[in-house]
């Protein structure tokens, strides 16, 4: 990977304004990168790091493009979203989940995933559909089922492989640590999580090019009704991928351009990546000025006596 200058700019700020006073700060980080790793634009340190989280999702999924699971289970790209996706726990998500199952000849109740509070099953957890695609990756190349989420498993190595090259890092350099649900997730800088989504976006890789037209051609599969990933990838129609991840993780990538925005709140707040990541979006030209004031109006207006206001912009490299 190709790194780009040690050049600290200014942060971004999200005040939330109750009738207009400040109540209180977020502050953001940013990163911008081409697919070769290059970092162009910044806020703050395009070198802060954090957990990836959620926003790895389209990347483990290589290790179902990649092996021909898809195609010996005979998975279409619903799965293959909802094998992307922190999803609702809806009926039909949780019935998309298990058709993946089903149809790789394995029980529900391999899934290592939590069963959420309030729920009855295991489908329903946000994660069900990453856990039962590493389960098929599993049946289609002979892996043991059980312990999958461990980081040692097979399944693991052959995600981590495939995230070590294209970040050109060998693979034991990484930092891992379990996610919520049990699967490993990797401690990274926000311009590799960039140079991730550019690399995602670019159209260079037939394995990453059906993960996004999984993703844009089904986002209601990617997260769910409202939801900030499903409402980007609805409204911009296959122009812009999207991923959110826990404790303020949010990322894009600029379809068909190789481009890549990672952004990091440092005290994870939800509210705020969504407000940055919109500012961002306007910012870049990545939005259209009818399509960035509904996104504005849905996640930077928080009620009758609450809005968010982004303060900043990236700074070029």
């Amino acid at each position: 990977m190709t790194r780009g200058k040690r050049t600290q700019t200014a942060q971004i700020e999200v005040r939330l304004l109750r009738e207009g006073i400040v109540e209180s700060v977020h502050r953001v980080q940013a990163a911008v990168a081409d697919h070769r790793g290059r970092v162009l634009s910044a806020a703050g340190s395009a070198e802060t790091a954090s957990f990836v989280r959620s926003a790895l999702k389209p990347f483990q999924a290589l290790a179902v493009t990649s092996t021909g699971t898809l195609d010996r289970f005979g998975l279409d790209d619903r799965d293959l979203a909802i094998i992307c996706s922190s999803h609702a726990g809806t009926v039909e998500q949780a019935r998309q989940a298990f058709n993946i199952l089903w149809r790789a000849d394995i029980e529900p109740s391999a899934l290592q995933c939590p069963i959420p509070p309030g729920k009855r099953s295991a489908l329903q957890h946000n994660c069900s559909g990453k856990h039962a695609g590493m389960l098929a990756v599993c049946r289609q190349m002979g892996y043991p089922l059980g312990n999958y989420t461990q980081r040692s498993h097979p399944v693991q190595q052959l995600i981590l492989g495939k995230i070590a090259e294209l970040l050109r890092m060998p693979p034991d350099e990484f930092i891992g640590a379990h996610d919520d649900c049990g699967a490993p997730t990797y401690f990274m800088q926000i311009s590799q999580m960039a140079t991730l989504y550019a690399q995602l976006a670019s159209g260079d890789n037939l394995d990453m090019e059906r993960i996004i037209r999984a993703m844009t051609h089904h986002p209601l599969m990617v997260a769910g009704e409202g939801q900030f990933d499903t409402e980007l990838m609805r409204l911009t129609q296959g122009e812009l991928v999207s991923k959110s991840g826990a404790e303020g993780v949010q990322c894009i990538g600029r379809v068909g351009e190789g481009l890549g925005l990672a952004i990091k709140v440092m005290d994870g707040a939800k509210r705020a990546k969504y407000a940055v990541a919109i500012h961002l979006l306007r910012q870049m030209g990545w939005l259209s000025p009818t399509i960035a004031e509904t996104l504005t109006e849905n996640f930077m207006t928080l009620d009758n006596f609450k809005r968010l206001e982004v303060v900043g912009e990236l700074a070029l490299l």
